[in-house]
């Protein structure tokens, strides 16, 4: 039997040593859990019911506004530069090879993505660049309903383009003041990356006023780390408040692919582009 003084020390180190590895043998209240994560305290969106933050009620409230879009095209191609050569032409003949024929039609499925900006008039904003040769455009929203589109107008200046469907009874998406973003601001990319569907994917915005893309035919684009695929374009960046920052345009990646450098429309300018085209 320990003396009740040497019992009384030895309970005391064991408290140390607990408190020492942060007590993690002691029972912690409720409110003391809660308190576990208090960088998220200020996290606008939580599931009901939990205490981790999570971006799904907003993503209930915006995705019905994104929708998926398909194009037929009828697109020319270009002659080989070699058909010019007689020689060429000459050798293709005696061995029986087809001459192709330059400005041949090509048919092509082009697929993209869209956001709904006036639901009362079922006008979709994309890219313009998606709807080039166009033929016949299909929208199909989050809950495959599936319309006809017809283009009502394009600048392939700024890549956007406006679409109409019939009036649907969605909530379209706000702009926000693009002139406001800054570097570090989280942003979130909805879109129909590789035909696969509506896609959600985040990240922040990596640089502002960014020039010198695709020729510098879009002007200063907003670049951002939220992974951007083809399938993307015409898709919205949105803000954690739910509004529209700027329209995916472009990417740049080794095979057509993200590596985390993504481009899009400024809001501000998408929303001017908008004004002037209705």
């Amino acid at each position: 039997m320990f003396d009740p003084i040497v019992r009384h020390r030895v309970a005391l180190m064991a408290l140390a040593v607990l408190l020492a590895l942060g007590g993690c043998a002691l029972p912690q209240s409720t409110d003391q859990r809660q308190l576990a994560v208090p960088e998220f305290a200020g996290f606008p969106h939580r599931k009901a019911g939990a205490d981790y933050p999570s971006l799904a009620p907003l993503m209930r409230e915006i995705t019905p506004a994104v929708v998926n879009i398909a194009v037929d095209a009828e697109v020319s191609t270009r002659a080989h530069p070699f058909l010019s050569d007689p020689e060429f032409r000459g050798f293709l003949e005696r061995f029986g090879l087809p001459l192709p024929e330059p400005g041949e039609i090509e048919r092509q499925r082009n697929v993209g993505s869209g956001v709904i900006v006036d639901a009362e008039r079922g006008y979709v904003m994309t890219n313009a660049h998606l709807l080039q040769g166009a033929t016949r455009i299909r929208v199909t929203l989050k809950d495959r309903r599936s319309f006809r589109a017809r283009r009502i107008a394009a600048d392939t200046d700024t890549d956007i383009a406006i679409l109409q469907i019939p009036p649907v009874e969605v909530r379209a998406l706000r702009f926000a003041d693009s002139d406001r973003l800054e570097v570090g601001d989280f942003v979130i990319a909805i879109g129909n990356p590789f035909g696969l569907g509506q896609t959600v994917t985040s990240g922040i915005v990596s640089a502002v006023g960014r020039s010198g893309i695709a020729d510098n035919r879009f002007g200063e684009l907003i670049q951002t780390d939220a992974s951007i695929n083809p399938g993307n374009s015409g898709g919205p960046l949105i803000d954690l408040s739910g509004a529209v920052v700027g329209i995916n345009t472009a990417l740049i990646g080794p095979a057509g692919g993200n590596v985390g450098i993504g481009f899009a429309v400024p809001a501000n300018r998408a929303r001017a582009i908008l004004a002037r085209l209705r």
